[in-house]
């Protein structure tokens, strides 16, 4: 018999300690989430958690225990434990280093650390970096310096010897010693005994999204998430019948109805500006913040603005496709990442190419980043400009040239552009790392008095850039609109990725080609950043029919609802701005408004499933 089975159960046991130490780092870095919710509570999601954090450790205790079994077979009276104690290190850093990862992660993106997150690292590392700009260094350094020391010390207190030593035994008891660890290591790994294995749901508890990501293993999630992405054949998001699925989507599009004509001509000229992060907060008229954008307030004065718009995700790469291309979000999927799919969306700007329109794009970034430019040059785009094209002696962002800059040559670019003229400029100051060159006006000690800095700033070229489009003589015959590419958690910090609040933005029509009723005027409708194709191309009397999930906002005969997706979860709005998310991992509602009935709340969940899996299965055919 083995001289001390002590040795697998204070590994085991180990890993499991260390798991946990993991979750209380998380929750301590979210802990003013976690204060409205009771010690039981939080108590709760170590309790939940464990079954996963065992299944974990069964996965790093595996090559241990080989190890030691195998020296056992071999009659050998001890084995050096250095090369476990190298690989036990090695892994305590990885976690670590995973664990302070993800509750940046967390705190941005609502969700755990995943295959999204990597992804998006080995593609666009530059941007990643920049993107997490915001987090707090100092904090994560000593976050991971001290979890880390921990577990290391936690590992040296347990197994402070170099040697294990091994007792020789009978030759019909090794193998059933062997059989019974590897059973139990396996069994533990597994999670259960029946059917199904360890998943996600099954430390899932709560009503309350956080309490549940608090108790998933990180690692555990990660790595299961890695691998089931890369097995997904078909649609993950499947609650009816095709049909059926088709039916529920058809009832709330109608294509064939009347609306006013807000231009005065047939053929303006368009200048569609997507605001970085603009979300619907930092306005006065629809938000809670009253002094970050007052020249929006002032643009809102001579413009028809929409009050209830929400964008499709929480970031640019699907913003841009649910604006330009009037496709939602396909959740764990960004569809502009892939050629073969995303050059068989419709999009406005091909539309208004057909008819003549002269069409371009620029943005003070790299378009290289998630396949925007591929996009962009597939879709009609005819002058396509970036950062490597604009010329300034400006210092650099850590995204590319300030919104300033690229205002200043776009309306160079525009002076010498034929008319009819379509164009498109992404701005991008108002993004994580919120870098300004000259004085923050609310300040830079906080992130989100950061994020209020850098809104004011673009909200303050954007009137300066309309003030000199002013001047020139295109402008009586321009339409100018302006959208959000999606929302933000900042600066309130109150809106959770779950959270339809979360996804308000503004859409705001203004400018020469405007009729003079219709300034000053608001739409309530409430609807999706994908509705701004259809409402435009009807202005424009071209048709909408390839745009299965747009309509026209400006129709009084149309439905108001709007769909919203993150990272595997989604939710709806319905016309009475009632909501309702839905996590289908846990497979329950961790969001919903108090409708005025339960068929009501039925309705928004019912077609918040069968948009999510229209949405999938055309992602899939595409």
């Amino acid at each position: 018999m083995l001289k001390s089975l002590s040795f697998f159960v204070r590994y085991f046991i180990f890993w499991v300690l260390f798991f946990v130490l993991n979750k209380v780092v998380f929750e301590l870095w979210n802990f003013k989430k976690l204060t409205e919710f009771s010690f039981i509570d939080i108590l709760k999601t170590f309790g939940h958690g464990l079954h996963m954090d065992a299944s974990m450790a069964g996965y790093f205790c595996a090559l241990p225990f080989l190890l030691v079994i195998i020296a056992w077979f071999f009659n050998k009276s001890s084995i050096s434990l250095k090369s476990i104690h190298i690989y036990s290190y090695i892994l305590v850093v990885i976690t670590a280093i995973t664990a302070i990862i993800d509750v940046n992660i967390y705190r941005e993106w609502g969700t755990k650390l995943n295959y999204k997150a990597i992804g998006f690292f080995i593609d666009s590392p530059k941007e990643a970096v920049a993107s997490s700009s915001s987090s707090p260094i100092f904090s994560n350094i000593i976050g991971f310096l001290v979890l880390a020391f921990l577990g290391i010390l936690m590992y040296r207190k347990l197994f402070p010897q170099a040697t294990l030593g091994l007792n020789k035994a009978r030759w019909i008891i090794k193998p059933i010693i062997s059989f019974l660890i590897i059973g139990l290591t396996f069994l533990a790994i597994r999670g259960s005994l029946t059917v199904a294995p360890m998943n996600t749901s099954r430390v899932y508890f709560s009503q309350h999204q956080i309490l549940n990501i608090a108790a998933i293993n990180t690692n555990w999630f990660l790595i299961s998430n890695i691998l089931s992405q890369s097995k997904i054949k078909g649609n993950p998001y499947l609650y009816f019948k095709p049909e059926e699925a088709i039916a529920i989507k058809d009832s709330l599009f109608n294509k064939s109805v009347e609306f006013p004509l807000i231009l005065n001509t047939s053929k303006p000229n368009i200048v569609l500006i997507i605001l970085e992060s603009f979300t619907a907060d930092v306005i006065k008229e629809i938000g809670p913040e009253k002094n970050v954008t007052p020249n929006f307030s002032k643009l809102i004065a001579e413009g028809l603005l929409f009050t209830n718009i929400y964008s499709a995700s929480d970031r640019t790469d699907k913003g841009i496709v649910a604006i330009l291309s009037g496709f939602p979000s396909q959740a764990t999927e960004s569809i502009i990442k892939t050629n073969d799919k995303q050059v068989k969306l419709p999009s406005i700007s091909q539309e208004v190419k057909n008819i003549g329109y002269h069409t371009s794009f620029i943005y003070g970034g790299d378009l290289n980043f998630a396949n925007f430019k591929s996009y962009l040059i597939s879709h009609g785009f005819e002058n396509v400009k970036d950062v490597n094209d604009i010329k300034t002696n400006e210092k650099l962002t850590k995204w590319g040239v300030a919104d300033d800059v690229t205002m200043t040559t776009h309306l160079k670019d525009l002076k010498a552009e034929k008319q009819p003229f379509f164009t498109t400029l992404l701005t991008l100051s108002n993004h994580e790392p919120f870098y300004l060159k000259g004085k923050y006006k609310f300040g830079d000690k906080t992130v989100s008095n950061m994020f209020r800095s850098t809104a004011f700033y673009t909200d303050s070229i954007l009137y300066d850039y309309v003030n000199q489009a002013k001047k020139q003589a295109w402008y009586n015959n321009t339409l100018f609109i302006l959208v959000a590419d999606h929302g933000h958690r900042l600066p309130t910090e109150q809106n959770d990725i779950f959270e339809p609040g979360r996804y308000h933005i503004p859409i705001l029509f203004f400018g020469g080609a405007l009729k003079t009723e219709f300034k000053n005027q608001r739409v309530e409708k409430v609807g999706a950043q994908v509705d701004l194709a259809s409402t435009l191309l009807n202005q424009l009397n071209l048709s909408d029919t390839a745009f299965h999930y747009s309509k026209n906002l400006l129709s009084p005969a149309v439905k108001g609802f709007a769909f919203y997706s993150w990272n595997n979860g989604f939710g709806f709005i319905n016309e009475n701005k009632k909501a309702v998310s839905f996590d289908p991992i846990g497979k329950q509602l961790i969001y919903e408004d108090k409708f005025s009935n339960e068929k009501a709340k039925f309705e928004a969940l019912k077609n918040s499933k069968a948009l999510m899996q229209t949405i999938y299965t055309d992602y899939m055919k595409y």
